[in-house]
């Protein structure tokens, strides 16, 4: 197993715990994002009710300084997974329905993952990405309208403003800053922009399989590409949508089927949350004509969401 310097592995056992640019017009907008008090962001604190739950087999918190890359689709230094670890991530939300299915799902497995959130999505449906926090995932981001950075139509500014104005709007959101942790829309990285996340110390995220769950139409599908890669690779970042309606109901038999495999899950979480840039908290509230929020203290975060 490689480690590199940039990682600090916290080895914690617990039981429980497309390539356009796009975003869809929401079913029903719901804007209004008060003030959020620290429990309701706290994960839960009852026991696993589930004895056989796939559970979390050790928790890795990454320090994002210089912006590590993830996922040996793209990134081939960092290779911290053990045989028959994997890590669930989540793309495109937060989104009605398909969300908290998926939320119910992993909570019944007693598990976890990362959810890269659409920016507009979060100013959708702020009360379910507060869900998301609530029950102790972790949230990164996954651009303001899930545009691909290399477009040639895209000015540099543009790109730097697609991803900050997503960290900004899932942090109105929150009421508080999410972890810096981002995924390319389509996998496609231009240089500079990896360059830019580096300054800004963020993680990048590719995958080490990609359920091709956008290009599904069927539970089934999602489960068996899935499975006959994991089975092939070992371990792995899996990338699945929680947008996708398919996908959340393919998600219990998939669990099934990594605890009957031997597979056990990961938990990544960051050292400390994005610092995320004022302008564009500014800017989102103006420009998306959102509510002033007051954020928590970054301190509170850190404590509630890691605990």
């Amino acid at each position: 197993m490689r480690i590199a310097a940039g990682l600090i592995f916290a080895g914690v056992v617990s039981l429980c715990a497309s390539g356009t640019a796009w975003s869809q017009t929401p079913a029903a907008r719901g804007v209004t994002a008060p003030p959020v008090p620290a429990a309701a962001l706290a994960p839960a604190k009852a026991p696993c009710s589930n004895p056989n739950a796939l559970g979390i087999a050790r928790v890795v918190e990454i320090d994002t300084t210089g912006g590590p890359g993830f996922g040996f689709e793209h990134f081939k230094q960092l290779d911290f997974l053990r045989d028959k670890e994997v890590v669930l991530t989540f793309d495109d939300g937060p989104w009605p329905l398909n969300t908290p299915s998926v939320l119910k799902t992993l909570a019944e497995e007693c598990t976890t993952g990362i959810f890269f959130s659409i920016g507009k999505h979060a100013t959708y449906y702020p009360e379910i990405l507060k869900q998301v926090a609530a029950a102790g995932h972790t949230i990164g981001t996954h651009t303001w309208s899930h545009a691909t950075l290399t477009n040639k139509k895209l000015t540099e500014q543009q790109r730097k403003e697609e991803i900050e104005k997503g960290f900004s709007a899932v942090k109105w959101a929150l009421g508080a800053s999410p972890a810096p942790f981002f995924r390319f829309p389509a996998l496609q990285h231009p240089p500079e922009m990896v360059t830019y996340l580096g300054t800004r110390n963020i993680a990048m995220f590719s995958c080490d399989l990609d359920s091709f769950d956008f290009k599904a139409s069927k539970p089934q599908q999602v489960i068996d590409v899935t499975m006959k890669k994991l089975d092939k690779l070992g371990k792995g970042i899996i990338l699945m949508h929680d947008f996708h309606k398919h996908t959340a109901e393919a998600l219990p038999e998939l669990l099934r089927k990594l605890k009957d495999g031997g597979y056990k899950v990961v938990q990544m979480k960051a050292k400390a949350p994005v610092q995320t840039i004022a302008q564009y908290d500014d800017d989102i509230v103006k420009d998306v004509k959102l509510p002033t929020v007051s954020s928590r203290p970054v301190s509170s975060v850190v404590q509630t969401i890691s605990e």
